[in-house]
């Protein structure tokens, strides 16, 4: 008897064998990420690979609420609405954010890291889809209340703790210095494709705005499934370091001048070096300078400089041996800056001279602010409530969020142009008082210097970022 074919026999068995394979993979892969990790578990591509999407992700999640720094006319057109509303939606998120730095701390000793890096990238993704509908101001609240929660509740907690936990021996001082390198790069990237994005569809502010808001919100999700897939569960990483917000240290915190002094100044810097971002509408408003020179000198100043201006004054305060010394100067020189804004005659004439200013004086405020926390290690802050004195530091240095915007806002309204002289002068004074109380510390550290060295520990962990 003659044999019977099999063509239909073996492409049965294929599709059950390449069935089997995908279960087989499947397993494994949900079987890894239940895995505990060290650092010297993970290959060093793996461990690049984390840096680099905690690294462009601390960058990236936080460009929705921040797009008025860089998009300011072009924002208010497509939203339809005043100054004051402008700043009011940032401090709408500011606000939430503020009440959420410190429970952040608590949520990041609780939560894996890789479950609070991947549901807060996905919900801000999802909340700057809305966004990206244009809606109406109500709904834009809820949008910035709920960004608030989804990038400093869920997220803002666990960028320096990843780095922590992927880093070897002796490794952190270089990788969250690399961080701070990536950190830049990713936003001046972003920022570019965001100016392209807006000049190549200048015709319509709202189609522009809408398109760019889409592809940061593409950006955030891709970064959530990353997040899923490839931060491991790492051992040990729950309960936290030492370094964590504790209620137990708040008390011991709150009895430090130190602490009070810290916090005082990266106030005032913080208002002046978040207030060097009204030289965006200044140069278009006052000076008439051009679309596509406010759009690029915006993205320099916010990103491109970050590149440079961190490590130029990280290195200075480490030569000088003073984050307070380096902050004075700064500051100074900042202050000089504004008021020559001031006397600058707000003509088409001066738009290059004034952006050449802009440029440097965000290089001077983006350095100054890049040390400021430095004070809590040059005033030898214990390891048992640094993370106590960092929250409580956020706290305090991030208030100006929560009003300046709405302050600046309703004063552009009220006085159009002439505002501008108003709003440098209050931002030169606030960098006047940011040097003074810089000095005071360094005063003060000096009358009651430390016997002991600081903690190499405490000295990696003095970074607190915005």
């Amino acid at each position: 008897m003659a044999r019977r074919p099999i063509t239909i026999s073996q492409p049965l068995s294929r599709r059950v064998y390449w069935a089997a394979v995908y279960r087989s993979e499947r397993r494994t892969v949900f079987a890894s990420l239940k895995e505990e990790k060290r650092a010297a578990d993970l290959s060093r591509a793996r461990r690049i690979f984390l840096l680099v999407i905690i690294s462009m992700g601390s960058s990236i999640i936080y460009t929705p609420a921040y797009l008025k720094f860089v998009f300011y006319n072009e924002l208010m057109a497509a939203l339809h609405i005043t100054n004051e509303q402008v700043g009011t939606l940032l401090s709408a998120y500011a606000i939430t954010a503020t009440i959420c730095y410190l429970p952040s701390g608590i949520v990041a000793d609780k939560v894996r890291a890789r479950t609070l890096s991947w549901v807060g990238f996905a919900l801000t993704a999802l909340l700057t889809f809305v966004y990206a509908t244009l809606p109406s101001y109500n709904t834009l609240m809820f949008v910035f209340v709920g960004m608030g929660l989804t990038t400093i509740l869920i997220w803002w907690g666990i960028r320096f703790k990843v780095i922590r936990l992927i880093s070897g021996e002796g490794e952190y001082s270089r990788n969250i210095g690399l961080s701070y390198g990536l950190y830049g790069a990713a936003g001046l990237v972003v920022g570019l494709v965001n100016t392209f994005i807006v000049t190549k569809l200048a015709a319509s502010p709202e189609v522009g705005m809408r398109v760019l808001i889409i592809f940061l919100g593409i950006l955030i999700a891709v970064l959530a499934v990353l997040s899923f897939l490839f931060i491991p569960r790492f051992a040990d990483e729950i309960g936290g370091d030492g370094t964590g917000f504790s209620f137990k240290g708040v008390g011991k915190a709150l009895t430090m001048p130190v602490v009070w002094l810290s916090s005082a100044c990266m106030f005032f810097v913080y208002f002046y070096y978040t207030g060097v971002t009204y030289t965006t509408p200044y140069l278009k408003g006052a000076l008439g300078a051009s679309a596509t020179l406010v759009l690029l000198i915006g993205t320099i100043r916010t990103y491109g400089i970050t590149l440079f201006s961190g490590p130029v004054f990280g290195a200075i305060a480490s030569k000088v041996g003073s984050p307070s010394r380096v902050i004075t100067v700064g500051s100074v020189l900042a202050a000089v800056v504004l008021l020559g804004f001031v006397f600058l005659p707000q003509k088409p004439a001066i738009a290059v001279l004034a952006a050449v200013l802009v440029i440097f004086l965000g290089f001077v405020a983006n350095g100054v602010f890049g040390i400021v926390s430095g004070q809590l290690t040059e005033g030898k802050v214990p390891l048992e409530v640094f993370g106590t004195a960092s929250g409580l530091l956020s706290v305090v240095g991030f208030l100006p969020d929560t009003f300046s915007s709405t302050w600046f806002g309703k004063l552009m309204d009220q006085k159009g142009n002439a505002a501008y002289n108003d709003i440098f002068i209050i931002l030169a004074i606030s960098a006047l008082i940011a040097g003074a109380i810089a000095m005071v510390l360094l005063w003060y550290v000096k009358k009651h210097k430390a016997d002991e060295p600081l903690d190499e520990a405490v000295a990696d962990a003095g970074i607190v970022e915005a």
